[in-house]
């Protein structure tokens, strides 16, 4: 499992990193998390149509783990796919501080930064006043940085935005006392198996593999086991790139098109879990099961 970067949060908790034997059976201090954000925190890729709102992901994958040592443990997921940074903060930030949590994880700014003529620098004020809010009761607060899209044809052009993006989180994670995730570093989440089909959510592996990046910045011991993607098939250069023109057609075109109109595919969709509460944990009847082989790319 890649390595990760925490800046001046709070201390990693005895046990970080450490799976296997026992893991997932230490005490941590959060009691009350909740999650806001776009479709990555939302789960969309990774489908139970037995959760609410039809997906699971990593927030609800992270929830379990960090229920399975608190019975009282509480959570709540307030994030709404193609959702902005403006957005989450008018919609999703005074309302995370009114369910009074303990732990908040923020994984935004993707959309921002895939629109044309972004400027990372004023996305990062937008996550400054963002920050700012959720942090303000004492809550510890959870970044993700955006992932490495230097492998991915098209999104690549991106890249470098995503790199300046990045480094103002990370100065705003010091001034705010927030850990930060690294998704940028984690060469698995560079794996085709980790995508779903439209290169831009991570598929049910993608998940996986993000809430053990997420509980392992925390410090948390947990049981989400390393799970290895398929490899690719070697493809040649005919075939990659009629491949991508299929991908361009089937996901990019749709996704410029609403942005032209102003339009979003979060238009009309509420939050899954407004309030916090209790969740099924896996292995009860019913829950999920863990996840299998990705879908290929």
């Amino acid at each position: 499992m890649s390595n990760l970067t925490s800046t001046s949060g709070p201390a990693p908790h005895p046990g970080a990193g450490h799976r296997g034997n026992g893991a997932g059976n230490a005490q941590h201090p959060w009691r009350r998390f909740v999650a806001i954000g776009d479709s990555v925190t939302e789960g969309i890729g990774d489908p139970d149509p037995d959760n609410p709102g039809g997906h699971r992901g990593w927030a609800d994958r992270t929830a379990e783990e960090l229920a399975r040592t608190a019975p009282d443990f509480a959570y709540a997921n307030l994030a709404i796919r193609g959702r902005l940074l403006g957005q989450i903060l008018a919609e999703q930030a005074e309302a995370a501080l009114a369910l009074r949590p303990d732990l908040v994880s923020v994984c935004a700014g993707g959309n921002d930064v895939l629109r044309p003529g972004s400027d990372p620098d004023v996305l990062a004020a937008r996550l400054d006043e963002l920050l700012g809010i959720v942090s303000r009761d004492g809550a510890t607060v959870l970044l993700f940085t955006g992932f490495d899209v230097g492998h991915t044809p098209v999104l690549s052009a991106v890249r470098g935005k995503t790199a300046i993006y990045n480094e103002n989180m990370r100065a705003l994670a010091t001034r705010h006392r927030a850990v930060v995730a690294d998704l940028w570093a984690s060469r698995d989440l560079r794996l085709p198996g980790m995508w779903t089909r439209d290169r831009i959510h991570f598929s049910p592996l993608g998940h996986h593999t993000v809430a053990a990046l997420a509980l392992e910045a925390l410090g948390v011991p947990h049981t989400l086991e390393p799970l290895q993607a398929r490899a690719a098939l070697p493809r040649s250069w005919r075939t990659a790139r009629h491949d991508d023109l299929v991908w361009a057609r089937a996901h990019l075109a749709p996704w410029v098109l609403h942005w032209l109109r102003h339009q979003s595919d979060g238009d009309g969709i509420t939050a899954k879990r407004p309030a916090a509460g209790p969740l099924r944990l896996p292995g009860a009847a019913g829950a999920p099961a863990a996840p299998g082989t990705a879908e290929p790319d």
